[in-house]
């Protein structure tokens, strides 16, 4: 190079730092929808949390359900006539029941919610 050269300055321009993904990686979006192991294996996730949470929601139901005969029963056995009508057997029935299932529907739905959430932000990369 003679003295009165400078030399040329030229500009590399490209995509900036923090948008750059490392090499290999795919979003999870794509490994959904191209159905790769990854992506099966999230959906698996997903279907698996949220029949954990339905079958506590049962397992809860059933357990509320399945001891009303014996709560029925606990007024014969504690000195009552067996063959008549209860008033706590409707009251049991008709009032406190409701409210327990109506909770264990909504806490339901909640987790539901809450997995399904969770599983559009990993897929998404938030």
């Amino acid at each position: 190079m003679s003295a009165d050269q400078t030399p040329r300055r030229e500009v590399v321009t490209g995509v900036p730092r923090g948008t750059r993904r490392p090499p290999g990686h795919a979003p999870a979006r794509s490994e959904i929808s191209e159905q790769t192991t990854l992506g099966t294996t999230y959906v698996r996730s997903l279907m698996r949390s949220q029949l954990r949470a339905a079958l506590y929601a049962l397992g809860t139901l059933a357990l509320l359900v399945g001891t009303l005969p014996l709560l029925f029963a606990l007024p014969a056995a504690l000195g009552g006539s067996p063959g008549s009508p209860e008033p706590f057997a409707w009251i049991a029935l008709g009032v406190a029941v409701y409210p327990v299932m109506w909770l264990i529907a909504r806490w339901y739905v909640r987790r539901a919610e809450r997995n399904e959430r969770d599983f559009t932000r990993l897929v998404e990369g938030r």
